[in-house]
């Protein structure tokens, strides 16, 4: 952030930045001696460009004891449920069409020619009258670091895999989808803060890519099942031209006509990753 945004901030955003640090993989013993002082900044926000590591919510501990196994749960339960699906999506390899179970009609496919690749093109498949049909096709950037199976935080990848479509929201009013929404006008201030003022309206629409969170919570929620090192807020949002550290995002006019079309009841997965890895 430049000196000219931070005088323009003033000290809220000063401290608002502080807390933000900690969230993005600083030393928190460098910011504050007290952890709680973060977790109640309330701040939380995908993997984006940024030299700190996914820029996620507040510091958390990994989840032990039976918070460990009731978020676990949660996590499994909403990514295997009942039988394969009888028709492969087309164009995918046997590891992912396998994880795409007979209850899913809508598949959204994001790859790349190669694992480094920061530039990557989304396309929504539909099942009907027994044959999967590609409805579009858009282009879209990925980690600045590409893709990567074992991703950790901060690593600028993307994680490779099939995951669930559960959760949507954004600063601005919901654009029409069935989703569950979930508006937040602090989207905003914690961009402009963690990114300068441009970066302003990059989280106005936001669908939540169910890694290492937990479905049917906001694309805010801080719940990380697989731990913290495994980073979190994967997210679908908006294009800012360039890799994220994670994310994968859209121009807003597709992201928008994403988020009209999908279908909860279809219960949507995306599958994601290079195409040597996702493409036959």
């Amino acid at each position: 952030m430049s000196d000219g945004v931070l005088r323009r901030a003033g000290v809220p955003a000063l401290l608002a930045c502080a807390l933000l640090l900690t969230a993005c993989g600083a030393d928190a013993d460098d910011i504050t001696d007290d952890p709680s002082a973060a977790e109640s900044a309330g701040f939380a926000a995908p993997a984006q460009q940024t030299s700190f590591g996914d820029f996620a919510a507040p510091t958390q501990d990994s989840p032990t004891g039976a918070d460990a196994v009731s978020t676990a749960s949660d996590q499994s339960g909403a990514e295997a449920t009942g039988p394969v699906h009888p028709v492969p999506v087309p164009g995918l390899t046997k590891e992912f069409t396998d994880q795409i179970p007979a209850e899913t009609s809508q598949v959204l496919v994001a790859t790349s020619p190669t694992a480094a690749s920061e530039k990557s093109t989304l396309s929504f498949y539909e099942f009907k009258d027994k044959k999967w049909k590609k409805l579009k096709t858009f282009d879209t950037h990925n980690g600045s670091k590409g893709w990567l199976k074992d991703r950790r935080e901060g690593d600028k990848t993307t994680p490779i895999g099939v995951f669930t479509l559960s959760d949507a929201g954004g600063f601005k009013a919901n654009p029409g989808t069935d989703l569950p929404y979930t508006q937040d006008n602090r989207l905003p201030s914690s961009a402009t803060v963690a990114y300068g003022a441009d970066y302003e309206s990059v989280f106005d629409y936001i669908i939540a890519i169910d890694y290492n969170r937990r479905p049917g919570t906001p694309p805010t929620d801080k719940t990380r099942p697989m731990g913290w090192d495994k980073g979190g807020g994967i997210w679908l949002h908006l294009d800012h031209d360039s890799g994220t550290n994670g994310c994968v995002t859209l121009d807003e006019a597709d992201l928008k006509w994403i988020m009209r079309t999908i279908d909860p009841d279809a219960h949507p997965r995306i599958a994601m990753g290079p195409a040597p890895e996702v493409k036959k």
